[in-house]
C-alpha cells in the first residue's frame, strides 16, 4: 500500500463499557465511511472485523446532491457512530457519470476534511465485483451505444477481486465477454461492498485506486477560454 494512503487508527481501540449510545462494535478499528454515486447514492459505515454497520442507498441517478448529506446523517445514527471514530473516508471513483460521480467524490474529500481523515478511493466496479465472486465482466451503461467496462476472474486468496482487464470504453457492439465469464451491468453499486473491498485491500496491504474519477465522458458543456472576437 502507497504511504499516502495509510489509515489512521489501525490498532484496536482500548476495551469501553458498552452503553446505549456505544455497541460493541464502537471499540473496532479501522472504521470506515464509504460513498458511491457511480449509479444510485450509497452510503455506509464498515468494520475490518464487524463488517457492515450501517447502509443507506437510492437508486435515483439525479438527486444526488439533494440526499447525499441524509444519507451520511443517516449511517452515522443508525451505527452509533462517531466521526472521531472513523479512519478514513471511501471513494467510489467510477466509472460513472460526471455530474452524479463528482458529487460523491467532493462529498468523501469535504467529509474527509472535516473530519481530519483521509480519502481511500476505490474502483466502483470492483465493489460489484467483489459480491458476485465468479468470473465476470461488470459494465455501466455509457449512452450514445457505449459501456465502460472491466473484466474479472473471480477472487484471489485475500478475497479481493482480480481485475484483469478495464475499467476501458468501448461501443456496445464491440464489447466481448470472455469464454466462462457472464455479463453484469453495474446498475447499483453497493458503498458497503466499497468499504469491504477498501478495509481487504488495507489488510492485505494492496494499493487502492488512483485519485482520479472514471468518468463516462468529459461533460457536454464546457467552459469558454475567453470572449469571442468581434470583427465587423
Amino acid at each position: 500500500m502507497e504511504q499516502g494512503n495509510s489509515l489512521r487508527g489501525t490498532s484496536s481501540i482500548a476495551a469501553e463499557p458498552a452503553t446505549d449510545r456505544q455497541p460493541t462494535h464502537r471499540r473496532l478499528n479501522p472504521m470506515l465511511l464509504a460513498i458511491d454515486t457511480s449509479a444510485g447514492t450509497s452510503v455506509a459505515i464498515v468494520d475490518r472485523e464487524a463488517g457492515v454497520l450501517a447502509e443507506l442507498s437510492s437508486p435515483d441517478t439525479r438527486g444526488h446532491a439533494e440526499i447525499i448529506g441524509d444519507l451520511i446523517a443517516g449511517v452515522l445514527a443508525e451505527s452509533l457512530i462517531e466521526v472521531t471514530a472513523l479512519s478514513g473516508v471511501v471513494a467510489g471513483m467510477g466509472p460513472g457519470p460526471f455530474t452524479g460521480l463528482r458529487v460523491g467524490i467532493a462529498a468523501a474529500r469535504a467529509f474527509a476534511f472535516g473530519a481530519g481523515t483521509v480519502v481511500v478511493p476505490v474502483v466502483s466496479h470492483d465493489a460489484v465485483a467483489w459480491a458476485i465472486e465468479d468470473p465476470i465482466v461488470v459494465a455501466t451503461d455509457a449512452r450514445r451505444n457505449e459501456v465502460y467496462w472491466s473484466v474479472y476472474a473471480g477472487l484471489d486468496a485475500a478475497g479481493l477481486p482480480i481485475r484483469t482487464a478495464g475499467p476501458q470504453l468501448a461501443k456496445a457492439a464491440e464489447l466481448t465477454v470472455p469464454a466462462g465469464h457472464r455479463l453484469v451491468r453495474a446498475d447499483q453499486v453497493s458503498a458497503a461492498n466499497l468499504g469491504m473491498v477498501a478495509e481487504l485491500l488495507y489488510a492485505n496491504r494492496r494499493d487502492f485506486a488512483l485519485d482520479e474519477a472514471l468518468y463516462l465522458r468529459s461533460p457536454d458543456v464546457t467552459i469558454a477560454a475567453g470572449p469571442k472576437r468581434v470583427t465587423s
